[in-house]
């Protein structure tokens, strides 16, 4: 089965937060404050996604007051930080959205993300990820985490549903 034909499928995507929603960096503050930098096109793409239909998750091995903000900012309906298993958290996900594996989509970039990745019926990378972790994704971003890989995911499953010009189109009055 085709990128497209898993995308068309999708219900619920679940998103890594280092080197995913950001680019990996950690920025630490004498003061023990953490830092992050996300991407406003990512964000507004995860928005779209939410509204064509689309549950959003987020699941990182982090935590972060940051983090709790920015899933509060983008409607993400499920987060789970601090997780050291990630296929416990995707289960326990599976139970609340009552998601098939195969509805969900799982973006990751590291080892860590491979048991989720393995798992899920469209599982996603940034072209940073180690060999290992693109060998067992159905699609390699084009674009960098945290510049744009979210987006470029989020419009590739709307286009897949057929929901992207619906989401387009307030902005092209």
């Amino acid at each position: 089965m085709d990128t497209f034909e898993r995308a068309k499928k999708i219900r619920l995507a679940i998103f890594d937060v280092d080197g995913v929603l950001t680019d990996g960096s950690l920025y630490l503050a004498d003061g023990g404050e953490e830092y992050k930098a996300f991407n406003s096109l990512d964000g507004h793409g995860m928005k779209m996604l939410n509204r064509s239909g689309v549950e959003l998750a987020i699941i990182t091995g982090r935590n972060s007051r940051v983090v709790a903000l920015r899933a509060a900012n983008l409607g993400v309906t499920h987060l789970y930080q601090g997780v050291e298993d990630k296929l416990d958290a995707f289960a326990d996900l599976l139970e609340k959205t009552g998601c098939d594996a195969s509805e969900c989509a799982y973006m990751g970039d590291d080892v860590v993300d491979l048991p989720v990745m393995r798992r899920c019926g469209l599982a996603l990378c940034v072209p940073a990820a180690p060999a290992l972790v693109k060998q067992h994704a159905h699609y390699v971003s084009q674009l960098s985490g945290g510049q744009g890989a979210v987006r470029e995911i989020c419009e590739l499953v709307m286009r897949a549903q057929g929901t992207f010009d619906a989401q387009l189109a307030p902005y092209l009055k």
